[in-house]
């Protein structure tokens, strides 16, 4: 089983414009996302991106730049069209705005792959920690089934804890693809829920296909505006 990393980034965030090279301790943040998926040691690692200024970055890195089209729409459409002509089996998905994302993790995600020759697609959650998050829309919670295979994802809370209490749990933005499947998604037309969520996997629930989750202790915090760049900066300092 051959597996790539893949990371797509792109300059033109909306929240946050020119994420990727801006600085986190003292160095561009996609390089500390390259250095996380080169240690956890599960395969070749590339930057799929649609600015020179980027791929530069990750060149100096060691790692291969895969140039790609500016129009799409989310990270998997982008890394579809630089893993076409790779020879891999199966394809990790880290996100370009993760510069604390756990090497253990990485290699987490893939981990279903091994015991299911058809799984098209897998993910990761942890247990919910903090109570507010059950109701913030910027925390993504799923459910899953009795197999680990996700049922729902949403920006509102479910389950809802109708006693007022309860576990759920909390999405993890890092995915793993069987090669045949990442390039089938973007022929998959998009669905409601998807739109309504804002959440591209849903799609993949809604053509019914399946997800595998693994649930851990996975320690991720993803940087969406120049508040979550300070925040992780504070982390780096006192860890």
């Amino acid at each position: 089983m051959k597996i790539v990393v893949g990371i797509p980034a792109r300059m033109g965030s909306t929240r946050f414009p020119g994420k990727p090279l801006a600085l986190l301790a003292g160095r561009p943040m996609i390089l500390h996302v390259i250095e996380k998926a080169l240690a956890a040691g599960i395969g070749d690692v590339f930057v799929a991106t649609d600015d020179a200024r980027i791929a530069a970055v990750a060149e100096q890195a060691g790692v291969l730049a895969c140039i790609t089209r500016a129009d799409h729409p989310n990270g998997s459409n982008r890394l579809a069209e630089a893993v076409a002509e790779l020879d891999c089996d199966i394809v990790v998905n880290v996100q370009g705005d993760e510069p604390l994302i756990d090497p253990r993790a990485i290699r987490a995600v893939v981990e279903p792959f091994r015991n299911d020759a058809y799984l098209p697609m897998a993910t990761l959650a942890h247990p919910l920690r903090a109570p507010d998050d059950l109701h913030d829309p910027n925390v993504v919670k799923l459910v899953t089934n009795a197999k680990g295979r996700a049922l729902y994802f949403s920006r509102a809370p479910i389950p809802y804890p109708r006693s007022g209490s309860g576990s759920a749990l909390q999405h993890v933005g890092l995915y793993a693809y069987r090669k045949e499947f990442l390039l089938i998604y973007p022929q998959l037309t998009p669905c409601e829920a998807e739109q309504c969520e804002q959440l591209e996997q849903l799609r993949v629930l809604h053509h019914g296909y399946d997800i595998a989750v693994s649930v851990g202790d996975f320690h991720c915090i993803g940087v969406d505006t120049p508040a979550d760049l300070a925040r992780a900066e504070q982390f780096i300092q006192t860890s």
